[in-house]
């Protein structure tokens, strides 16, 4: 490592400790806080590395003047703390310096908001707008160092696993990825526009298609998207793609990968290594959602036949008009007061948009409306499903909206009810997401589910006669504790095969060779069978760190607005740069 000795330092603001007790040191960094005691005045001194306490005699002038972050250099005397001064919090906390001398490097304005104590009640837009500042706070400057750390991982156990490092281009085409693009304006080509990558999704199929067997990239993409909590504008994924593979190839890297990486990083992580592949159907039908938290044991069930023909009209009728019901059980509720259950009600009211909620209580007996208008059949059956001393809650609704209420309840049940342990890892696979599906906008009504450039799970036969809608895509997400980490799966290198899947989603072959003209041209000359995936390196950092907001594990994020506050942008520019680059912007009506 370098030395990080200068004429500023001699050593750093995180590593003296007993053993450098009469030394002479030089330390520089920020002023963190200071303490006046009258006859000694205390300054906690603060750089990259770390805190140590620095001891002035009282009544300095200069030293009052000096705000907090400003940066000052001290030269002094490493001492030992007495016992009961020894602050066994920080690496540093059994030395103090006694200061001899200082010079102020830099004066502090008055800050916008204070950085020792790390006060979370200050404004996310203020923090943004200062973000240097924010980046200061312990909390967040710990957190980008973690991200640092792991990015160093990463990269470290791709070349172990044999794969090359390239960077992709970051002006590009434009192509379908699910999400609008960022648009560049051409000065050189008039009317004509370059695009920002939403993933490298092309030039990784390109970099195999060269003969490089094994690729990755810790890529930067970027998607025109409503922004939320978990969603950026810009943001980073571990990209990597394989030659000569087949699925469990590639997602051997995920089960290499991912296990030690949180072993690595989490103190006390329990990860369960039996990482088990869902096809999507029975996500959706067990879980209610494609991104299942496992740690929760709760599973959903069918029950539409046993409410087919019963008395209880209301679920009787719409089984007879197409809806399903699904059955969402609450172990060990049945003790729990009627509030609870009125709040449950309220929850699917406001949040679920459901005209109401259903349960069965099942102590010595099955209590409840739903009960009364069941015979003791049927009330045997769900009890099966529910188990003694626990309720059992009922979703009645299309099967698609029937899937995602009852997922939403049972994500809330499993944190009503304490069933998810935050110490637990538990990774899956989800596994043959449909390929097409209904698009009122699209010219055939079919559009691709998710990525253009997958496999289908089927021959060029069963293209030309099956329907669209039942033809699977050797496609998979990888979930963790109930959110996305990966998106990968087989890629298509049949130009056949490639035109009839845009085919059906009303592409014709000149528009294919329009847009994809490069890729389809590529596949003329020999491609392999070849797939990859891409882990979000964003929403890894921030799981790990169990932080609620992605913002807080990006160094310069964007606001909630998409709007970078510190730099101000997005801005105007001058007439003569709209000129340059054949561009009139019209008045918003």
């Amino acid at each position: 490592m370098l030395s990080l000795k200068s004429k500023y330092r001699t050593h750093t603001c995180g590593e003296l400790n007993a053993s450098n007790v009469g030394e002479s040191v030089v330390l520089s960094g920020w002023v963190h806080r200071k303490r006046d005691h009258g006859s000694l005045m205390f300054v906690d001194l603060r750089d990259n590395y770390g805190i140590t306490q620095v001891v002035f005699d009282g009544g300095n002038e200069a030293l009052e003047k000096v705000r907090p972050e400003s940066v000052i250099k001290v030269m002094g005397t490493v001492v030992a703390r007495d016992g009961a001064a020894v602050n066994d919090k920080i690496p540093t906390g059994a030395i103090e310096i006694q200061a001899q001398s200082f010079e102020v490097l830099t004066n502090s304005d008055v800050l916008p908001f204070q950085v020792f104590g790390d006060d979370d009640s200050v404004a996310e837009d203020l923090r943004l707008k200062y973000r240097y500042i924010d980046l200061r706070r312990e909390s967040l400057h710990k957190n980008i160092l973690f991200r640092n750390r792991v990015m160093k991982f990463l990269r470290d156990k791709m070349w172990d696993m044999g794969f090359s490092e390239f960077q992709t281009p970051i002006l590009t085409a434009s192509s379908p990825e699910g999400a609008r693009d960022f648009i560049v304006p051409s000065r050189n080509h008039h009317g004509m526009f370059y695009a920002l990558p939403q993933a490298p999704q092309q030039f990784k199929q390109f970099i195999q298609i060269s003969g490089f067997d094994r690729y990755f990239q810790i890529a930067p993409c970027f998607r025109d998207e409503d922004l939320r909590a978990d969603r950026l504008l810009e943001f980073y994924q571990l990209d990597l793609e394989m030659s000569f593979v087949d699925l469990p190839d590639i997602q051997a890297v995920g089960n290499t990968l991912m296990p030690e990486m949180i072993r690595t990083f989490v103190p006390g992580a329990k990860v369960c290594e039996d990482i088990p592949h869902i096809p999507f159907d029975e996500a959706m039908l067990k879980y209610g959602s494609d991104k299942p938290d496992l740690r929760n044991p709760i599973i959903i069930h069918d029950v539409t036949e046993i409410f087919r023909g019963s008395d209880f009209g209301i679920f009787a009728n719409a089984v007879e008009n197409g809806s399903v019901v699904r059955a969402i059980p609450a172990p060990n509720s049945a003790d729990k007061p009627r509030s609870w259950f009125d709040k449950l009600g309220e929850f699917a009211v406001k949040e679920l948009g459901l005209g109401g909620l259903g349960y069965i209580v099942f102590a010595d007996e099955a209590k409840g409306p739903v009960a009364k208008k069941l015979d003791e059949a049927r009330i045997a059956k769900l009890r099966e499903i529910a188990g003694d001393n626990s309720s059992l809650f009922f979703v009645c609704d299309e099967k698609n909206a029937a899937s995602k209420a009852a997922g939403k309840l049972r994500n809330k049940l499993g944190d009503d009810l304490g069933l998810i342990d935050p110490k637990e890892f538990r990774f899956c696979w989800i596994e043959e997401f449909p390929f097409f599906e209904e698009d009122e906008e699209s010219p055939t009504g079919i559009a691709f589910t998710h990525n253009p450039f997958s496999f289908p799970m089927a021959t060029l036969e069963e293209l030309n006669s099956k329907n669209p809608l039942d033809i699977k895509a050797a496609q998979f997400d990888m979930v963790l504790n109930g959110a996305e980490i990966c998106s990968g799966g087989l890629r298509n290198f049949n130009p056949e095969v490639m035109l009839k899947c845009f085919d059906i989603t009303g592409y014709s072959e000149d528009i294919v060779k329009e847009k994809f003209g490069g890729m389809y041209t590529a596949f003329q000359y020999g491609a392999p069978p070849h797939g990859g995936c891409a882990f979000g390196l964003d929403r890894l950092v921030q799981i790990m760190l169990d932080e609620p907001n992605l913002r807080q594990v990006v160094i310069f994020p964007t606001n909630q607005r998409g709007q970078d506050l510190m730099m101000g942008a997005p801005t105007t520019v001058t007439e003569k740069q709209l000129r340059e680059v054949h561009i009139q912007v019209r008045k918003k009506n």
